[in-house]
């Protein structure tokens, strides 16, 4: 007798095979990372494409084959229109799909990871249109470090990573290899080293701090100097090099 499974999750990826076939990979709340295959679901007539597509949280039912599951039932529980209406959205709705994708490779029931995904891309879909906010970026960048840590790579941004002493805010490194911010005596002894330490300021301090607390209400209302934001991004760059080498071509733009 064929099992069916039935669980709900979000689509971070698709891949078109065959002629009219297609396999979603989905985050879930029961499984975690499942792959699922689609038969004929790029066909008009098909009953099941309008119940599950990328970037949707949708509830979905598959029976497990010998070497594969197979879709059998879709429904959608969130699309996440303003996300599909706002192409800098849909950009960073991908990237959250990539990380996901090149750090989740097996299946293992996640709910930590579920919820952040459920929890920003709400945020992301009811966020103002990005061209009309200074810090456009800061939701990927709240999932990116959230989800670091969830996966045991909580950075250190309270003292330093080296030393444990407390932090000069005048003279304060990120080393992902490190595990955070460090300071200005430890940033010395590793520079040799082959990935060199970034030198920060006390914004990017601050905006981990309140990435890491999850204090949204204070980041939403945050005013980030371009300078900043491109510190932000090199610094979330050297982590995920570090945290993940496998994927060193990865480049946040």
């Amino acid at each position: 007798m064929t099992l069916k499974y039935k669980t709900k999750g979000f689509v971070f990826k698709k891949n078109n095979v065959n002629e009219s076939d297609r396999i979603f990979s989905v985050f879930t709340h029961d499984f975690g990372r499942l792959d699922i295959f689609s038969k004929a679901i790029r066909k008009t007539v098909s009953k099941l494409r309008s119940g599950i597509d990328i970037f949707f949280m949708s509830e979905i039912e598959f029976i497990q084959g010998k070497n594969r599951k197979t879709l059998t039932d879709t429904a959608i529980i969130e699309k996440f229109d303003n996300i599909w209406q706002d192409l800098e959205k849909f950009k960073t709705a991908n990237r959250i799909g990539e990380i996901l994708d090149n750090f989740i490779k097996g299946e293992e029931k996640d709910e930590e990871i579920f919820i952040l995904i459920s929890e920003v891309m709400e945020k992301l879909n009811i966020q103002k249109p990005f061209r009309e906010t200074i810090n456009q970026p800061i939701i990927f960048y709240y999932f990116l470090w959230n989800f670091f840590s969830i996966q045991g790579y909580r950075s250190e941004v309270q003292k330093c990573a080296g030393c444990h002493e407390k932090l000069n805010p005048y003279n304060i490194y990120f080393s992902g290899k490190e595990g955070g911010i460090i300071c200005g005596n430890c940033a010395k002894s590793k520079k040799n080293c082959p990935e060199p330490c970034r030198r920060i300021n006390s914004d990017i301090v601050k905006i981990l701090r309140l990435i890491l607390s999850k204090d949204w209400q204070t980041l939403s209302k945050l005013k980030i100097e371009q300078s900043s934001q491109k510190l932000l991004s090199e610094v979330s760059e050297n982590a995920i090099h570090a945290f993940c080498p496998s994927i060193m071509h990865y480049t946040i733009t």
